[in-house]
């Protein structure tokens, strides 16, 4: 009996020190959340850090409810003078789900880091180091391809009307009757409008002629019969 209650005890602290594990390993209050450099037209809920801005914001996500925040900005090398000189700072008081953000900052084009202090912190402040580069911006073109006038189709002007007035149909200059075409010849070779139809005999001689054959035929045909009566 004493050997399962001795078992039982060990696995009961086994399985306290598992469900109290997480709790101990958990961040300690004060450390939690993130802060990112925001361009001024991204929005709030991006949690996303752009480290290339011109104006810009600070945007806190995750801390604990309440926070008060102490941030300051310093010059940075490359570009920076002095190193470790304020540029700028300011402070803020989170909302009741740890976010928050400050108004639009401007600077001019360098090398900068952000430190971000808030109370409860049990490590370092966190840090973020970032560009402004407003000259970059300035010279991004604005206007796309068709913006300008006569880049469309259409936006050209017409051509000019000419000069010289056209001249109505009815007012035309007449071509002179010796200026019109020679007709071509005709093929029977008479320079005559067009070629005669029909024989140019004499009309007279055809009817002789249709008259002999007339008679020559009549004479014939009693010929014949006068043969056939006397046989």
């Amino acid at each position: 009996m004493r050997m399962l209650t001795s078992t039982g005890a060990v696995v009961t602290a086994a399985v306290c020190s598992l469900l109290l594990a997480p709790s101990a390993l958990a961040t300690p209050p004060g450390d939690n959340g993130t802060v990112k450099i925001h361009d001024a037209t991204t929005g709030e809920e991006l949690r996303k850090n752009e480290p290339h801005v011109c104006t810009f914001y600070l945007d806190a996500f995750g801390f604990d409810a309440g926070q008060q925040v102490d941030w300051r900005i310093e010059a940075w090398a490359p570009t920076a003078d002095v190193k470790g000189r304020a540029v700028e700072s300011g402070s803020l008081t989170l909302d009741g789900s740890g976010h928050g953000r400050t108004a639009d900052l401007s600077l001019p084009d360098g090398h900068y880091k952000l430190f971000w202090n808030f109370d409860g912190e049990h490590g370092s402040a966190k840090h973020k180091v970032f560009w402004t580069d407003c000259a970059a911006e300035d010279t991004k073109p604005d206007d796309k391809p068709g913006d300008k006038p006569g880049d469309k189709p259409g936006d050209e002007p017409a051509d000019e009307p000419s000069a010289e007035p056209s001249t109505p149909a009815d007012e035309a200059p007449s071509t002179p009757a010796d200026d019109r075409p020679t007709p071509a010849p005709s093929v029977n070779g008479d320079s005559g409008d067009l070629a005669e139809t029909g024989s140019s005999a004499p009309v007279g001689a055809l009817s002789a002629v249709a008259a002999a054959l007339v008679a020559g035929g009549g004479y014939l045909v009693m010929r014949r019969r006068k043969a056939q009566q006397q046989h």
